[in-house]
């Protein structure tokens, strides 16, 4: 129980972490500049990516077997696909001549679907613990990068209505704070056996990968000064290539 405890704090932390250093860095900044965002966006993308397909669907493969894995994968792809079809993630800078409060609106409504979005990286995480210490680690420093663009992305409109600074603090903070369930989850039925753990690894891997092609690469270059976005995506890829090399 006090490991499960554990990697349910680490998770917590994370996500909240990272949403809320996002939204820190929009007050600081008031409006982050594209090149930046872009390469920020697509070093997320990169890391993402190197970590889920090197390390992430092959624990996933070694717990349960190929035909587990893939099925996860595929769930974890579709119930993305569900969440963006249902609720708003993250596009960067949208919207700019509307009124405040359309800006307030807007930006909470951004900060539930990253805040649904956060519960299966969770999973991710619990789940990679089970298998692998590193491999839990490595998600969570992982996931923490990857949510510190989704909080700037909620701080923008928020900033933006004129909300105040403690109140864009919190709300990036809450949009974290399903991370920690997901963990919780995670680590509490990937004990349960391997062929659940192989579904649970493929199901956040299908997840991360829908983030990353769907959001994450398309927004960098979307967003790219020059090759900024590019260029992001190939040096977070080989950080975590890095990364995973050394834990």
């Amino acid at each position: 129980m006090e490991e499960i405890a554990r990697i349910t704090l680490i998770g917590l932390l994370a996500g909240v972490i990272g949403t809320t250093s996002g939204g820190l860095i929009t007050i600081v900044l008031k409006r982050p500049k594209r090149g930046m965002v872009s390469f920020f966006l697509g070093f997320a993308g990169g890391i993402m990516l190197a970590i889920v397909l090197t390390d992430l669907v092959p624990e996933a493969m070694e717990a349960g077997g190929l035909f587990p894995a893939v099925f996860g994968l595929f769930l974890g792809t579709v119930f993305l696909l569900f969440l963006d079809l249902r609720l708003p993630h993250f596009h960067l800078f949208e919207g700019a001549d509307e009124e405040k409060n359309s800006f307030i609106r807007a930006g909470i409504l951004l900060g539930l679907g990253i805040a649904l979005h956060n519960l299966p990286e969770g999973i991710a995480i619990g789940a990679g613990y089970v298998a692998s210490p590193a491999l839990g680690f490595a998600l969570a420093v992982t996931i923490a990068l990857h949510n510190v663009p989704e909080g700037i992305a909620m701080g923008c409109p928020l900033c933006a209505g004129g909300l105040k600074i403690r109140r864009v603090l919190f709300f990036t903070f809450l949009a974290g704070f399903p991370m920690g369930v997901g963990a919780f989850i995670g680590a509490s039925l990937g004990n349960i056996s391997p062929l659940f753990l192989s579904i649970a690894l493929g199901f956040a891997g299908g997840a991360m990968l829908y983030i990353i092609f769907s959001e994450l690469i398309p927004g960098a270059q979307k967003l790219a000064v020059g090759y900024s976005g590019t260029f992001g995506t190939v040096f977070g890829t080989l950080a975590g290539i890095v990364l995973l090399a050394f834990i």
